[in-house]
């Protein structure tokens, strides 16, 4: 009996464009995992009719690239991905109609026609605002305590179990605002954070404040990340969508 010839799958045509786009996760929505954002993005793509490009293969996806997702439970003003697409569109265009098919609190900021080169690489930092049910005075002795230290030891579970790592050495600056940028009586800290293996993120940052110093959290602190994109010698984030190759 002559085999018959596995048939290979469809090669799709390469992309014509690629747009990047900045999003941001606001009030409930900061709650949504990566994997169930990712579903919702590509039924807002599919419902608003975006001409895709598609990956080859048996299971033909459409070109998303994301890039330095927030972890779950923050908000964040500074979300990042990158569309492949098979026709050449408008940015503005597009902006339109994935603000009009996303859910509130899933809300796109900017659209801009990529200039090529790795996203990713441009997300070395990020900003962080902390707000906290903690005593103000406690928290800025925390915190000077915590710049002054070598390392900040912390524990965390990770897919490959519960792992010890530096939580001191990714801090590029911690202040405490001031009391009149704060709202609710609540205490909040500034942090910029570089991008690293393993990546620390505010909560570990509030770990290393505990470990330190004895600060605790209190009961739900809200991290809103900022800004994300380059860091500047002087510890300031750029804007990865100014940034041209």
């Amino acid at each position: 009996m002559t085999p018959v010839p596995q048939q290979q799958p469809e090669q799709q045509a390469p992309p014509v464009q690629r747009l990047r786009v900045r999003y941001a996760k606001r009030g409930r929505l900061r709650f949504t995992s990566h994997r169930d954002f990712s579903r919702a993005f590509e039924r807002a793509v599919f419902r608003a009719r975006i001409p895709m490009a598609y990956s080859s293969g048996f299971n033909p996806h459409p070109r998303i690239s994301y890039a330095g997702a927030a972890p779950t439970g923050s908000a964040s003003e500074a979300e990042y991905l990158e569309l492949a697409l098979a026709e050449v569109v408008v940015p503005a265009e597009v902006h339109a109609m994935l603000d009009e098919a996303l859910p509130p609190g899933l809300d796109v900021l900017e659209v801009v026609e990529s200039p090529g080169g790795s996203l990713a690489d441009l997300l070395e930092g990020s900003r962080w605002r902390i707000d906290l049910a903690a005593d103000r005075g406690a928290t800025t002795d925390a915190v000077a305590r915590f710049l002054a230290a070598d390392e900040a030891l912390v524990e965390r579970m990770t897919k490959k179990g519960l792992r010890e790592f530096d939580a001191r050495g990714a801090v590029v600056s911690l202040v405490v605002l001031p009391e009149d940028a704060v709202a609710g009586g609540r205490t909040s800290l500034d942090v910029v954070l570089r991008h690293g293996t393993p990546a620390v993120r505010p909560d570990d940052v509030l770990r290393g404040l505990e470990a330190v110093a004895g600060l605790p959290a209190g009961e739900a602190p809200l991290m809103t990340r900022t800004a994300q994109g380059p860091l500047s010698a002087s510890g300031e984030v750029g804007d990865p969508l100014a940034t041209r190759a």
